[in-house]
């Protein structure tokens, strides 16, 4: 059994008005709803002032005329302003939330022709909100040569994915705004690119606080910047983005650097200071490394968010700010909170939005992709187009995808890298000698560095594995302690001075390198051979 439809919509009083026999000679909203014959109209909620009854009940009269199957429900809403945006949504509102409305078996349109324009942006608004859960309608005048006609009828759907031209529209939208946050970068790697999607999402939507957490190199800077510029580009903020690395802040400047100061707040506040979170009013602040941050900084940042009010240092009178905040770490602050570290409150203010940015060893489909961009931009800063030969690439890109290549720097490392070797290339082209060279840099780069540590004791790299394998624990760290000392003396008989220090008062011959030479003739050691070990 097909649906019945119901109307919903506003008595006209001007357009729809009118007594005498001439009102059928001029178009009329409500009227032309019902003389539309592939149009059947079950029922018209039809909503006037209290006022213009005897207006309404006249044109229920003529409906009835028209389409006699047509009921009609005549709805008082009284509003002292019918222009005032706020009375005229919530009497609709209210007349919405207790209407039974039964979507099973009515289908429902809202009229939006008629009506004051604050009505009928307060019908669109019930319809978009799903308050009333159908479709918009709107009505036309026929043109002159259709004199007669009921004019136009048409139906808006706002479920905008129906209409394939807008969806694309936005699909499309949505792509540009997710390669600008990526810089233009095709990334691959799933994992990523599904992050990117959310906090897309998230910097259109949301002016809460936003948590990205990372290592050092990950893009943390360079994403929250981005994500200022997308909201910037529609118009969601007003003001800059401000930058500051926590880490670099200590003492009295770290609070004065943020929330400001008055003149004489402290030794060498020469003037007024408005700090970082004024300047970021409006936009964008961005605390790099925010578990820097000692703990009065945490609890003045905290109101800060919270209230969008603080105290400069050195006042008596708060200031505001409006800001969004975007906070950088490469630390679990968890751990800092368990800790003592960090205040609890305020991880739980700004961890609404948190997201864990991957490294680039974790990412390594993605090397590619930003080994091309990042060439592009170096060939641009030097002023010459400059390639890889296909081997050169491929040997690089083999490097850099491989266990080998730890990427402790990520994005810095790689951005250094690659401009070497576009700044080297001679006439443009990285070759594979080049590469070769660069992955020897990076090697070496990557390399733990390796000090003279006269504690650290390899008894692997002097004896034998089956001897080391047959040693007690107590002669391993005898040993161990031995050599130790050996490394720490330039000569055979300073070793044995310092070993046999307190034993050679009770002897009457004193040959602390014989003794010392024969403790090593144990475990078939000499003086030379731990010195070459060592050296």
């Amino acid at each position: 059994m097909p649906k019945k439809t119901v109307v919903v919509g506003f008595l006209g009083t001007q357009l729809d008005s009118g007594n005498g026999p001439g009102r059928w000679e001029k178009w009329r909203p409500t009227i032309s709803l019902v003389q539309h014959e592939d149009k059947l109209i079950d029922r018209l909620e039809l909503i006037h002032a209290t006022k213009h009854t005897a207006i309404a009940r006249v044109l229920a009269h003529d409906i009835a005329t028209v389409s006699p199957e047509t009921e009609v429900n005549l709805v008082p809403m009284d509003v002292e302003d019918p222009w005032d945006f706020g009375e005229m949504y919530a009497a609709l509102y209210d007349w919405a939330r207790a209407y039974r409305f039964d979507p099973d078996h009515e289908q429902y349109w809202a009229h939006i022709t008629t009506g004051t324009h604050v009505a009928q942006i307060c019908m669109f608004l019930m319809v978009e909100s799903r308050l009333i859960p159908g479709l918009l309608l709107q009505t036309g005048p026929p043109k002159r040569q259709q004199r007669g006609s009921p004019g136009t009828c048409t139906l808006i759907d706002l479920d905008l994915s129906r209409y394939d031209v807008l969806a694309q529209r936005f699909s499309q939208a949505r792509t540009e705004a997710l390669d600008f946050l990526k810089s233009g970068i095709p990334t691959r790697n799933e994992r990523f690119n599904a992050l990117i999607e959310e906090i897309e999402r998230v910097a259109v939507r949301s002016q809460a606080p936003v948590l990205l957490t990372g290592p050092t190199g990950a893009g943390k800077s360079h994403l929250a910047r981005r994500m200022f510029e997308l909201k910037k580009s529609q118009h969601q903020v007003q003001g800059d983005f401000v930058e500051v690395n926590c880490a670099t802040l200590r003492g009295d400047g770290a609070a004065s650097t943020l929330f400001g100061h008055k003149k004489g707040a402290f030794t060498g506040a020469a003037a007024d200071r408005a700090g970082l979170l004024r300047s970021a009013h409006q936009g964008v602040l961005f605390l790099d490394e925010i578990g820097e941050l000692g703990l009065d900084e945490q609890a003045m940042l905290l109101k800060a968010v919270e209230e969008k009010r603080f105290f400069p240092m050195g006042s008596d009178r708060e200031v505001s700010s409006d800001f969004q905040l975007i906070a950088g770490t490469n630390r679990d602050l968890r751990v800092d909170v368990a800790q003592g570290r960090f205040r609890e409150d305020l991880f739980a203010r700004i961890n609404l939005w948190a997201y864990t940015l991957p490294s680039l060893a974790q990412r390594p489909e993605d090397i590619e992709p930003n080994v091309d961009h990042l060439l592009t931009r170096a060939a641009a800063e030097i002023g010459q187009a400059v390639r890889f030969n296909a081997e050169a690439k491929a040997r690089y890109l083999q490097f850099a995808r491989s266990a080998q290549a730890r990427w402790s720097g990520n994005f810095r490392d790689l951005s250094a890298s690659v401009t070497r070797m576009a700044t080297l290339a001679d006439g443009g082209r990285i070759s594979a000698g080049l590469v070769d060279a660069e992955i020897q840099r990076l090697q070496w780069l990557w390399q733990p560095a390796v000090q003279s540590d006269a504690s650290t004791v390899d008894l692997g790299a002097v004896l034998p594995a089956d001897a080391l394998a047959r040693l007690d624990l107590f002669d391993r760290l005898q040993l161990e302690a031995v050599i130790r000392v050996c490394r720490e003396s330039n000569t055979l008989s300073e070793a044995g001075r310092r070993l046999f220090d307190q034993s050679r008062a009770q002897r009457s011959v004193v040959n602390d390198a014989d003794r010392l030479r024969k403790y090593l003739l144990k475990f078939d050691l000499t003086w030379d051979a731990i010195g070459q070990v060592c050296a």
